[in-house]
């Protein structure tokens, strides 16, 4: 019986220890496998977007994501539509959908993974568009890391030549984007004195009409402001551009940006209102101010700023620009530059080209808001005077205007050499 006892002891330990034994062999690799991606994921956490927010208008537009780590990424260009694409590593999106609502350049905005190990925001354009800033910033001791894209409107050419010159093979490393060179903005060589003349209205935007002939004001502004980039490239170590050069609409803010694009050293904005005193007519110049000089700029002012409105465009007031010091010093020494032009305008004109009472007046217009580029609003006349809109019609009197204003001209950028340019 003991014999028995013992041999069946025996055998239950074998069962016991094949048992353990089997057990062993699967579950030790699974913890230990476990163990190592425990490791793994601490010593490479999850790349997580926590916040995003987007800003801008129809000319710029500013998107920022919130890392929780530093992100490496690559930015591409996609054509019908225009389309900006950013890969990145696999990223959990963490912040509420609506917080990347499209607004200003971007009519569809999506983001989302791409399988295994990427992902993808896909920004969908309302016309040609181009990166002007791809970067990734740390913040707060590098708790966060802040990747910023700032968008702007481009040509047609200009997008063109980004989606044949793009790279999509190149890896790019962090804080860095495998973008074309340029892309990234430059400063040019300026040897010429560079004038945007922007002729006012467009498109949809008829602008005023006048009482006696039925013609826009859009018309008019196109005819004189290309009789006047004519008259100015006629003049040495000076270059004029049209904003527009056909009947087409463009944003406020549009008009602005293609300025910078163009790195111009003057803006001049062209327009022939109307007003319902039909006695008052000739020239007005306007230099920007956040206090009008008088009701009649005032009014002026804010019909002019409904253009965007008028073409269904969602105006924002804010801007993707750091309100610093060394900015607020360059608007006033922005606003003193166009005071000085404003001023030129209205001596070369005296005697020669009609003027309304008090010629140079400010008020707060939208397309005059550029910090960095001098620029006045130049009311030719106003459509609803008889005798002004005869000459607003008549081809030689406008290139009398053109002429007076290319000698104003000269006269400012002579000062402006003088005192260092």
């Amino acid at each position: 019986m003991k014999t028995q006892a013992r041999a069946a002891g025996t055998s239950t330990k074998r069962a016991l220890f094949s048992r353990i034994t089997r057990y062993a062999r699967v579950a030790f690799p699974v913890l230990f496998l476990a163990f190592v991606a425990g490791e793994q994921a601490h010593a490479a956490p999850q790349l997580v977007a926590n916040a995003a927010r987007i800003i801008g208008d129809e000319a710029r537009t500013r998107v920022v994501l919130d890392f929780n780590a530093e992100p490496e990424f690559e930015v591409h260009y996609l054509d019908s539509p225009a389309r900006i694409v950013v890969d990145l590593p696999a990223v959990s999106f963490a912040f509420p959908t609506n917080d990347l609502k499209a607004t200003g350049l971007f009519s569809d905005i999506r983001f989302g993974s791409m399988g295994e190990g990427s992902a993808r925001l896909v920004l969908t354009a309302k016309k040609p568009v181009q990166v002007a800033i791809a970067k990734v910033q740390p913040e707060e001791g590098g708790k966060i890391f802040r990747f910023v894209l700032d968008t702007e409107i481009a040509s047609k050419q200009k997008f063109a030549d980004l989606l044949k010159n793009q790279d999509w093979q190149a890896l790019a490393p962090a804080t860095t984007a495998s973008v074309t060179p340029d892309i990234i903005q430059t400063s040019p060589r300026q040897s010429d004195f560079v004038i945007a003349v922007d002729a006012g209205h467009g498109g949809i935007d008829a602008g005023a009409k006048g009482g006696v002939s039925g013609t826009d004001e859009k018309v008019i502004t196109l005819s004189f402001a290309k009789q006047l980039t004519d008259r100015l490239n006629r003049l040495p170590g000076i270059k004029a551009f049209l904003t527009r050069d056909d009947d087409t609409f463009l944003a406020l803010s549009e008009r602005v940006t293609i300025a910078r694009q163009h790195s111009a050293n003057l803006f001049i904005s062209v327009h022939a209102d109307t007003l319902s005193q039909k006695g008052i007519r000739g020239a007005t110049v306007y230099t920007i101010s956040d206090r009008a000089s008088d009701r009649m700029a005032q009014n002026l002012a804010e019909r002019e700023n409904l253009s965007d409105q008028i073409a269904g465009v969602t105006v924002s007031n804010a801007q993707p620009e750091v309100a610093d010091i060394l900015l607020d010093l360059t608007r006033r020494e922005t606003q003193a530059f166009s005071v000085t032009l404003a001023e030129n305008i209205v001596s070369s004109f005296e005697g020669q080209v009609g003027l309304i009472n008090n010629p140079h007046r400010y008020a707060g217009f939208q397309v005059l808001r550029a910090h960095d580029v001098p620029s006045v609003l130049l009311e030719l006349g106003f459509l609803s005077n008889p005798e002004d809109e005869k000459l607003l019609l008549d081809e030689s009197w406008r290139d009398k205007v053109a002429e007076r204003l290319a000698e104003a001209v000269t006269k400012y950028r002579a000062q402006a050499l003088a005192n260092g340019g």
